[in-house]
């Protein structure tokens, strides 16, 4: 009697994880299209998934549309169009440049970044519970006496729907036989007659429509926010990479098997201590499945970002524009001290937030890794921070707010190996998943449990209660990183650094201990941001996981790229610039800025700083061709004979090398 309940208990639960299992799926199937139509994983779907859900609570609950008819504009016109319009504006002009794949993903950030920027600024950042459901939840009782949902059903359909139709489309007709070839050497089908690019913009907009239907496929089961449904989107990547971006059953199956399995550890409760981990776990299975995928299947599926991680790295700023960059950066950090009240307190952030942005100039800007993940180390600086001074870590007494921060900043640095060790197998796209998964599993398991963030106090040294004074000491420690930035991109090592990011194959030939670089690299990056964190936590006098959530990590990392990865000064501009426009504005104005422009970096190479310098050497006078008479004779006969050789072989029709 009690293996027959528990069978039936069995069989319930997996029924009611196939609803998140199917938008799983739904989701890596649009993946593995987009991905083998256009060469491109799209890391803007959660932000597209996200924008169509919003779009349509607008169109029913606002605007009293007809759910149907709002659901046909957004999934079959709206979604698609956004699609053909990233396609043709964005991903297009790369493809033509022959583009590589940093390049790419820097703009899919630029479209995530914008896309939530533009929600925040339309809709605000407030949790919303009224999104439209497309099907009743109508309970339909199954053989056995099981019962399965009416939208559940319908999800599964859809998604097995469409897998069976891309494969038949792929396998039987000849749009799918242009696909494949497509796929398999771009170059070859041009030149065999194939439309590649209407084969790419078929792939933007079937992948923007199935990223649409899971959207509004998961929003009435969640709260509707800017934040939370791109997240949970960009965790079910682990379905596509698991399937290598390539076959759509093992999606669906790995969608559908992740999603049930989900829903079978609601079954464990462990009891004592485990239970809270068990819980995580069981909420964040998606994450941990990302994590695995990404650490032993990622360099097989997406490979390397090439040569050069990410674009606009490159020589430090001509003079005149790198001295009007210092100058603008300390203009605007020692703006703040003439300010009183609430403008004060949110001038604290700029230079926390700056030493953050240190840490993406040092690993990506000079070591050329991308690290999605560097908000992470940020918010176990402020964690631990707040831990250390609440006296909550066994065996430590409570320390002092100064001497907690330094405690929190030494223990987080050597933790950048967890991002470090894999960063030396891994490049590119690669790399870029390692750090993002790890950065969600560290806010899903540590920042957002209550276990370890309840009865927190992060309070000031009473020396620096007061805002100013406060502010003062941020610029010291902010200096202090300048001055270690510095260090680092100097001398011997940071031409090590230079080389191993401009030609990681080449730098190890020359001598070059590129592991230990990498290693050096992620340890100063996460004590930077550690510190960062840490200032941030003081400056509000509290732990806020909100602001270290992985979203706001990759509107971080895309600022740092779109100012000049590779620009300590930059960073400095890049964090007033964040904090600046979302104050003196609306919120959301500043990812739409940083969104618009890392969309555009295509197409100003270096970011901000690269347009800077070009400005300045385009002004410059250019240099002038050495006159005959300032040559000594022996410089004018040898020109002359130079010249007469030429002249002869030209009129022979051949020049000998």
């Amino acid at each position: 009697m009690a293996d027959g309940a528990s069978l039936s208990l069995t069989v319930d639960l997996a029924l009611a994880g196939l609803t998140v299992g199917s938008a799983a799926a739904l989701s890596g199937i649009g993946l593995v299209v987009t991905h083998r139509a256009t060469g491109v994983l799209n890391l803007a779907q959660g932000a597209q998934a996200m924008a169509t859900a919003y779009l349509l609570r607008e169109l029913v609950v606002v605007q009293h549309w007809p759910t149907a008819l709002a659901a046909a504009f957004c999934l079959l016109v709206a979604a698609p169009a956004l699609g053909l319009l990233l396609d043709a504006l964005v991903f297009r002009p790369l493809q033509r440049r022959g583009a590589g794949p940093a390049e790419t993903m820097v703009a899919c950030l630029g479209v995530f970044v914008l896309l939530i920027g533009t929600v925040v600024l339309l809709w605000g950042t407030a949790p919303l519970a009224d999104a439209p459901s497309l099907v009743p939840a109508t309970p339909i009782t199954l053989p056995g006496g099981h019962l399965l949902r009416l939208d559940t059903a319908v999800q599964l359909g859809v998604v097995l729907g469409l897998a069976l139709l891309v494969g038949a489309v792929t396998r039987f007709t000849g749009f799918g036989a242009r696909l494949r070839a497509v796929v398999d050497n771009r170059r070859l089908a041009e030149l065999a007659g194939v439309d590649a690019d209407r084969v790419s913009a078929a792939g933007w907009a079937f992948g923007s429509f199935t990223a649409g239907l899971v959207g509004v496929l998961l929003a009435p089961f969640l709260l509707l926010d800017p934040y939370g449904l791109p997240l949970l989107v960009m965790e079910t990547m682990a379905v596509a990479v698991v399937a290598r971006l390539r076959s759509l059953p093992v999606a669906v199956v790995t969608g559908l098997a992740l999603g049930i399995a989900q829903s079978e550890l609601t079954r464990l409760r462990p009891g004592g201590q485990l239970l809270p981990l068990v819980q995580s776990v069981q909420v964040n299975l998606f994450v941990v499945a990302l994590l695995v995928a990404a650490l032993w299947g990622a360099g097989r599926t997406v490979g390397d970002g090439g040569p050069q991680a990410v674009p606009g790295g490159g020589r430090p700023a001509a003079s005149l524009a790198g001295q009007a960059a210092r100058a603008a950066g300390t203009v605007l950090l020692l703006l703040p001290l003439g300010f009183q009240g609430d403008d004060l307190r949110r001038a604290l952030l700029v230079p926390a937030l700056a030493l953050v942005l240190l840490s993406v100039v040092v690993v990506t800007g000079y070591g050329g890794q991308i690290s999605l993940g560097q908000a992470g180390y940020a918010g176990l600086g402020s964690l631990g921070t707040a831990l250390l001074i609440s006296g909550r870590i066994p065996g430590i007494p409570a320390l002092p707010p100064v001497a907690a921060l330094l405690v929190a900043v030494l223990v987080t640095a050597p933790l950048g190996l967890l991002t470090g060790w894999p960063a030396i197998r891994r490049s590119g796209l690669a790399l870029a998943l390692v750090t993002f998964a790890v950065g969600t599993a560290m806010s899903r398991f540590v920042f957002e449990q209550p276990y370890a963030t309840n009865g927190l106090t992060l309070d000031r040294p009473a020396f620096l209660a007061g805002d100013r004074a406060f502010y003062t000491a941020e610029l010291l420690l902010l200096g202090a990183g300048l001055l270690l930035v510095r260090k680092l991109h100097g001398g011997r090592l940071g031409r090590a650094l230079t080389a191993m990011r401009d030609h990681q194959a080449g730098a190890a030939a020359a001598g070059v201990d590129v592991p230990r670089l990498k290693l050096l690299a992620f340890t100063a990056g996460a004590g930077l941001a550690a510190l960062g964190g840490g200032l941030m936590g003081l400056a509000g006098r509290a732990f806020d996981a909100s602001a270290f959530d992985p979203v706001q990590g990759l509107v971080w990392f895309a600022t740092v790229v779109v100012v000049g990865a590779d620009s300590a000064v930059g960073a400095v501009l890049a964090a007033a610039l964040l904090v600046g426009l979302d104050a003196g504005t609306a919120p959301g104005i500043s990812a739409v800025v940083v969104g618009a422009l890392a969309m555009a970096l295509g197409r100003m190479p270096g970011g901000l700083a690269g347009v800077a310098r070009r400005a300045v050497r385009w002004g410059e006078p250019r240099p002038v061709p050495v006159p005959a008479e300032r040559l000594s004779p022996a410089g004018v006969r040898t020109r002359e004979r130079l010249a007469e050789r030429l002249s002869g072989r030209r009129r022979d029709g051949v020049v000998r090398r």
